[in-house]
C-alpha cells in the first residue's frame, strides 16, 4: 500500500474533509475501511494510517518496550491513547476533530500528502512548508543516496548460472 502526492483541499465549518479519491481508491484495493488518526510526534501535523499499518506500529513500539518499566509504559500509553478511530461516511468524507485542527493549527485550508503506507494531513499556509527548497532537497539526497563505491546491480549471482 502506497499513498503518493500532494493534495491540496478544504475542510467545512464542522471540520469535515474528502479524503483524495487518490488515496481512497489505494485503501479500497488494499480492503482497509478503518484508519487511524494521530498528530505527528515531530511535526504540526495530523497522520492518517490504515488500520493495519497502525497495528504493525503499535506491535513494533510494544515489542521495544517493556512492561517493566514505568518510561516504557508512559511512552506507549501516550502513544497508543492519543488517537481517533476514523471511518469515511459514503462520500468519502471523514471528520477531523476540533482538538485534531487545534493541534496542527488547521483553519480550513488543508493538504493531504501521501508518506508511502500513511497520509499526512498539514495546515496548508506559506509558513507551514513541510519540504526542503530544492537546493537541501538534491544536496540531501546526493549525501543519502550518493555513497561513492556503493552499487546494487541487478545481475544473476554465479549460483544462478
Amino acid at each position: 500500500m502506497r499513498f503518493l502526492g500532494n493534495i491540496e483541499a478544504k475542510t467545512d465549518a464542522k471540520g469535515r474533509a474528502f479524503l483524495p479519491a487518490v488515496f481512497r481508491k489505494v485503501l479500497n484495493a488494499s480492503g482497509e475501511e478503518s484508519l487511524v488518526l494521530r498528530k505527528d510526534i515531530f511535526e504540526p501535523c495530523l497522520v492518517l494510517y490504515p488500520e493495519s499499518v497502525w497495528n504493525k506500529r503499535m506491535d513494533a513500539l510494544r515489542n521495544r518496550l517493556s512492561r517493566w518499566s514505568r518510561r516504557d509504559q508512559m511512552i506507549y500509553r501516550q502513544y497508543v491513547t492519543d488517537v481517533e478511530m476514523i471511518t469515511l461516511d459514503g462520500n468519502g468524507r471523514f471528520l477531523i476533530p476540533k482538538r485534531y485542527l487545534k493541534m496542527a493549527n488547521i483553519d480550513q485550508q488543508i493538504r493531504f500528502t501521501g508518506m508511502d503506507d500513511c497520509i499526512e494531513i498539514w495546515a496548508n499556509k506559506a509558513d507551514n512548508e513541510p519540504f526542503m527548497s530544492a537546493e537541501e532537497f538534491s544536496k540531501a539526497m546526493e549525501e543519502t543516496m550518493g555513497m561513492e563505491g556503493t552499487f546494487w546491480i541487478d545481475t544473476p549471482s554465479q549460483d544462478n548460472k
